[in-house]
């Protein structure tokens, strides 16, 4: 499991994602990654309903960005799919806000 800092994640960002939509089939089981995340990187927050509202396709590297929703507005876990090689590169603790 790799807690991504800010700009290992922003690196993963594309200016034209794509949204997809509610219904897409996740690309794999990427569940087994998220059960393994530590406590420790969650700050406190409880994502544990397993829940996704938004997912973003970056198509120039074939990644996805798979944001798990959290029991407080607007933080997600943010799980990075590398589709070429069906696994995950990490995570990231994202806060819109930054409250």
């Amino acid at each position: 499991m790799r807690l991504l800092s800010e700009a290992e994640y922003k690196a993963t960002m594309e200016p034209e994602p794509i949204r997809l939509g509610p219904d897409a089939d996740p690309p794999f089981d990427f569940w087994p990654y998220f059960d393994e995340v530590p406590a420790s990187d969650l700050a406190g927050h409880d994502f544990s309903e397993g829940s996704v509202t938004y997912a973003w396709h970056m198509p120039e590297a074939n990644l996805q960005h798979v944001l798990v929703n959290c029991e407080q507005p607007n933080v997600f876990l943010v799980l990075i799919l590398d589709l070429n090689t069906k696994s995950v590169l990490g995570h990231y603790l994202l806060d819109i806000y930054g409250v």
